[in-house]
């Protein structure tokens, strides 16, 4: 049967077909070959495309890599435009990096020439680039130029994320290293606010405030680019694998409450109008290598006028640090600062988060857990376990009643920065009065000791 089939089949492909009178499985062969030349053809069209489009991107890139000096002179505020702050124009999604939608406020000029501008004078912008306007002050930076400092925003580069912007540091082409702040463009910031804010913020200078560099503005993006402070954050020395005895000792501690004190008292006293930071965390207070506190992540501060006693805003800031009256109602006022500031000191006393569900219910919010320890005299209790040694009474004591008053739920009973650091400066001063007294007693004792023991010796020496 199947010599049957067999004859049957070659002998059905060996029939004539209308085509040129081609046998059946010649015809089928060319039809085969065919299909499989048509295939290796696209495939050829494809690569080719992807070739070209490579080309050109690269060719693209060499041609807009260079990059301007950038100058780390900041000045300090001299004025500020206070006309009401007008509605944004829809920002337009773009997509990264394209010269044609770039959009900098600017008024540095390339190779490092620096000078003064004002908006009606030019820059040098791209050709087809929108005009470019200016804010009068600092240093702009174009996106390309921080994709290149920061590896085109390389995960590796990440040293700080949250809510509302991701933190990378960055390499510019002078080698300066910065943190560049990439903010979220979903937040609804008005275009105006956000160069205003920028504007003074920029201008402010304080050893105990992380200065604003700089900025880029290119179409829907917006990042700031910040001075890189080198020893990490406090949330990371407070609550990171540091070993059962922790660096950060009393002194160390009290010198970190006292510098965010002196920041915040200059955004809350020294600027008109005052500016309030809105998210102090233990995460925003960055540490040098001395361990002096620099407040950071000005990206979420409001201003506020003199004549004004709050401004209505939707609530940010981070679980646990947030004033119960400004959650309540969204008004703002630097008060809601000093609440968070007491919640940061309470943090820095006892090494525990503002709020943690791993412990029991009772001790679960720092801020009621310690009122109760204060109210049972249990204070040498909340000490933070990894200090090397426990510090003073009086000291803490003191430290204690302040955070105490900066988190009392009447807002208006909270002292003003300036009183914290009256108190926080005064305790420091009784302390080292009371360390160098018993330093010159115990010198005394020594040098008496010494004296009784030589004459002693002459004494014996006589007897002889």
């Amino acid at each position: 049967m199947s010599v049957f089939d067999s004859g049957f089949v070659n002998k059905e492909l060996s029939k004539r077909t209308s085509i040129f009178n081609l046998p059946l499985w010649v015809v089928v062969g060319i039809c085969v070959g065919a299909f499989i030349v048509l295939i290796l053809f696209s495939l050829f069209i494809c690569i080719s495309s992807f070739c070209r489009r490579s080309s050109k991107r690269k060719q693209y890139d060499r041609n807009h890599s260079s990059t301007p000096m950038i100058s780390k002179e900041i000045q300090e505020i001299s004025h500020l435009d206070q006309r009401p702050l007008q509605p944004a124009v829809p920002e337009i999604q773009i997509n990264m990096g394209k010269a044609e939608h770039r959009i900098v406020f600017s008024d540095r000029l390339s190779s490092g020439e620096s000078r003064s501008t004002t908006a009606t004078e030019s820059t040098s912008v791209p050709s087809g680039a929108p005009e470019v306007s200016h804010l009068g002050w600092g240093h702009w930076y174009t996106l390309r130029e921080l994709e290149a400092a920061t590896n085109r925003l390389a995960d590796e580069n990440v040293i700080g994320e949250g809510g509302y912007g991701i933190v990378y540091r960055g390499v510019l082409a002078d080698n300066t290293v910065v943190a560049v702040k990439n903010l979220l463009n979903n937040r609804g910031q008005a275009e105006r606010e956000f160069k205003v804010e920028v504007e003074v913020i920029g201008r402010v200078r304080h050893k105990n405030l992380v200065r604003l560099l700089g900025y880029c503005v290119e179409g829907a993006y917006r990042m700031l680019v910040y001075e890189y402070v080198n020893n990490g954050n406090l949330d990371q020395w407070l609550h990171g694998n540091v070993g059962k005895v922790s660096p950060l000792t009393w002194d160390i501690r009290m010198n970190i409450i006292l510098g965010t004190a002196k920041g915040l008292a200059y955004l809350h006293e020294g600027l008109e109008p005052k500016v309030v930071h809105r998210d102090v965390k233990s995460s925003n207070i960055l540490l040098d290598q001395q361990w002096n506190a620099k407040v950071s992540d000005f990206g979420l501060a409001k201003l506020l006028c003199s004549e004004d006693n709050y401004v209505s805003t939707r609530v940010m800031g981070t679980y646990g640090y947030v004033a119960p009256e400004y959650a309540c109602t969204g008004m703002l006022n630097e008060k809601s600062d000093i609440y968070s500031f007491g919640v940061l000191m309470m943090e820095i006393i006892t090494g525990r988060n503002p709020v943690d569900h791993s412990l029991p219910p009772e001790e679960v919010n720092l801020v009621d857990w310690l009122k109760s320890m204060v109210g049972d005299r249990k204070s040498e209790q909340v000490v933070d376990p990894k200090l090397p040694e426990m510090p003073p009474s009086k000291s803490l004591k003191r430290v204690l009643l302040v955070a105490l008053r900066c988190v009392d739920p009447d807002a208006q009973k909270r002292p003003k920065m300036g009183l914290v650091i009256h108190m926080l400066e005064a305790d420091d001063s009784l302390l080292r009065t009371e360390r160098r007294i018993a330093e010159e007693a115990s010198s005394l004792r020594h040098e008496h000791s010494a004296r009784e023991l030589g004459t002693r010796k002459i004494d014996s020496q006589r007897v002889t």
